[in-house]
């Protein structure tokens, strides 16, 4: 396991927003009197988020302050859970998923273009837009190989097609979230064998699809007679 440490340059200063400090109360609120503790992995992620997806030394103190906890109990929670960056990333920050199912089905590809594009892992680019490690499961074995950038999955990766999307992501072009190939969730690539007259052979032309997969649908549960 390596060894994980808080950036050596740190801000000065870091505060909730209000919104943030809002959110973070209800969240308190939902443990019982002496429990707020409960509550520091979910703070320290909305800090991580407020901060471009990195945590500081001063958001670390300031989440142990609002719990009423010592800060080195914080900065043990914040040091051994790698969904916590303790330095600057990305402003699009890449998390390679590489494990089996990944690798077969070509994620060596991926690290490739990575390499190529933004360099080695856990380096900003000179213009911040990229940075990107390599990690464990993320849990879309079905549609590898796959990323998750910021909060979000991009599955059925190409060489190709994921050159494109950090092309269109530098550009701040609109880009398209889940598979890169148009397949809906994990259906097979040559579309539904089943149910297909709940959801269409394409998966979302069918009577039980939602307005946003289908924008002249009828509304979800609709008789599937009208199909």
């Amino acid at each position: 396991m390596s060894v994980r440490r808080l950036a050596e340059v740190q801000p000065e200063s870091f505060a909730f927003t209000p919104e943030n400090e809002a959110w973070a109360e209800g969240i308190i609120e939902k443990y019982p009197e002496g429990r707020q503790a409960s509550a520091v992995i979910s703070l320290l992620w909305r800090a991580q988020k407020q901060n471009n997806y990195w945590l500081p030394r001063k958001a670390i103190e300031a989440v142990a302050e609002k719990l009423g906890m010592p800060f080195i109990r914080v900065l043990e929670i914040a040091t051994f859970y790698t969904m916590f960056n303790l330095s600057p990333v990305g402003e699009h920050y890449v998390q390679l998923c590489g494990t089996t199912p990944c690798l077969l089905a070509g994620s060596d590809g991926i690290k490739a273009v990575l390499k190529e594009r933004v360099g080695e892992p856990g380096v900003v680019t000179p213009d911040g837009k990229f940075s990107w490690t390599e990690v464990e499961c993320l849990g879309a074995c079905c549609n590898a190989p796959m990323v998750q950038i910021n909060d979000d999955y991009f599955e059925d990766l190409t060489p190709e097609n994921f050159a494109k999307l950090l092309d269109d992501l530098a550009a701040g072009k609109p880009v398209r979230v889940g598979s890169q190939t148009g397949r809906v969730t994990s259906e097979p690539f040559g579309g539904l064998t089943t149910l297909t007259s709940f959801y269409g052979q394409d998966g979302h032309s069918g009577p039980f699809c939602s307005k946003a997969a289908r924008p002249d649908a009828k509304s979800a549960g609709s008789d599937p007679k009208q199909s």
